[in-house]
């Protein structure tokens, strides 16, 4: 005759009992993974952003979802043109987004739209051609930088709070560079925002 293995009410409890201590057991462990992956990539490597405002159009809208690329600048410097995310200087609390326009030890002459970089050392001088820009607006500016100084626009300068009105970008304000626009779908895109540096020598 063959044998029937009966489980008991108690047998069964310990068993059920037993498999939730196991199941929540798994769901810490992989709590604590996901963790200890997910904030260093978030401190040190990538970081999202929410673009606000029209200060950057038509190069971004309000909305648009951007990863930051955290990496570059502790490897090396902000560069001509990179779109960059900083702590505004009047209020570290707070992040823009805009264009680097002039780089350290630099002198930027602005009358109308037209942007003119002088090297503090050299004296050489050269005007940019931002071919990109749609509506800008006229406000002459001088403003010469020093170490570790940055001179930032947005690209719509007729709705942009930058360095023409509040100054220099500290080099220490930097947080990165966008990487990627993950919204809208329609305009996902890697560096976006990225153009070429294109110069006028001037004799």
């Amino acid at each position: 005759m063959q044998e029937t293995n009966l489980v008991t009410e108690g047998e069964k409890s310990v068993s059920e009992e037993k498999n939730l201590k196991q199941s929540i057991f798994e769901l810490v462990r992989f709590g604590i993974i996901a963790f200890l992956i997910v904030v260093p990539i978030r401190l040190f490597i990538i970081e999202p952003f929410i673009v606000s405002g029209s200060s950057m159009f038509p190069t971004f809208i309000d909305k648009d979802y951007l990863i930051v690329d955290k990496v570059s600048y502790e490897l090396g410097d902000p560069q001509r043109n990179d779109v960059v995310i900083f702590k505004f200087p009047e209020d570290t609390t707070k992040f823009f987004v805009k264009r680097v326009i002039g780089l350290p030890n630099e002198t930027v002459d602005i009358e109308g739209s037209t942007v003119t970089i002088t090297n503090n050392t050299t004296k050489t001088s050269f005007k940019l051609d931002q071919s990109y820009i749609k509506n800008a607006l006229p406000k002459d500016t001088h403003f010469v930088l020093q170490d570790k100084e940055y001179f930032v626009m947005g690209d719509n300068r007729n709705a942009s709070s930058d360095s023409r009105y509040w100054g220099a970008v500290h080099r220490n304000l930097f947080v990165g560079k966008a990487l990627l626009r993950l919204w809208p779908i329609k305009n996902v895109d890697i560096w976006p925002g990225h153009v070429e540096e294109k110069i006028v020598t001037i004799k």
